[in-house]
């Protein structure tokens, strides 16, 4: 039997309407994905008063946590359904974000227009990563952050993101990611300098027990081999 559709970004707009339900298990774990990613990104820099894109934003969990946390969030996304589900909730909740319907590559800001750029399970889904960097970079300012997570290219997480999370346990639609676009670490620093950020530290993100729902909770880990966390920054200027 032929393989299911693979990097399926349809999946975002197809369930836009029930993102912030609580009803499908496969968002409830984007969203519980977001405190594990923040448990290690807010030990990186002080949200409060900066202004920062979330590149990716799908339904705006992360942008409206880093709403919460006094960051000025402006988020993109290309599922257009999607960014009108993300607005509509975060006029109910009182978030002043701006959503764009976009892709990285071709990025509608000015040069220098954020401090930092968020980007979390994204750089395994674009068509030109090294655009996409090469955007991030340009509307970065000079000091500012880049903070990402990606997963590592390798027959362990081939088997946990698609085995495992797609085909047994279906904690992810099937086809949602194209295992050949994962990204090696040492692939993603180079590609990071070749876009004149410098690359930092970088910690792995996983399962770290599951709450009374039965969904897991994530938290940062010390294995890199599936899902990996990192920062780069732009270099100021001399």
């Amino acid at each position: 039997m032929a393989d299911a559709k693979r990097n399926d970004l349809d999946i975002y707009d197809d369930v836009a309407a029930q993102w912030w339900s609580d009803d499908i298990r496969w968002v409830r774990t984007l969203k519980n994905l977001v405190p594990g990613r923040l448990k290690w990104f807010d030990r990186q820099i002080e949200w409060p008063g900066k202004d920062v894109l979330d590149l990716g934003c799908a339904g705006g969990f992360m942008a409206e946590a880093l709403a919460e946390k006094g960051a000025r969030v402006t988020g993109i996304d290309p599922a257009a359904k999607a960014i009108e589900a993300a607005r509509a909730h975060a006029a109910e909740q009182g978030h002043d974000i701006r959503y764009d319907t976009g892709v990285g590559e071709e990025l509608p800001y000015d040069d220098a227009a954020f401090d930092a750029v968020v980007c979390v399970d994204v750089l395994e889904h674009v068509q030109d990563l090294d655009r996409v960097l090469a955007e991030v970079a340009r509307v970065l300012r000079p000091g500012g952050l880049f903070l990402f997570d990606t997963i590592n290219r390798n027959p362990i997480s081939r088997l946990a993101a698609i085995t495992m999370a797609e085909d047994v346990l279906r904690i992810l639609p099937k086809g949602t990611h194209d295992p050949e676009m994962f990204i090696k670490p040492a692939e993603l620093n180079a590609a990071l300098q070749g876009a004149g950020l410098v690359p930092g530290p970088t910690t792995g993100l996983g399962p770290r027990g599951v709450n009374r729902r039965g969904d897991m909770v994530f938290g940062p880990l010390p294995m890199k081999a599936v899902i990996y966390m990192g920062l780069a920054r732009k270099r100021r200027v001399a």
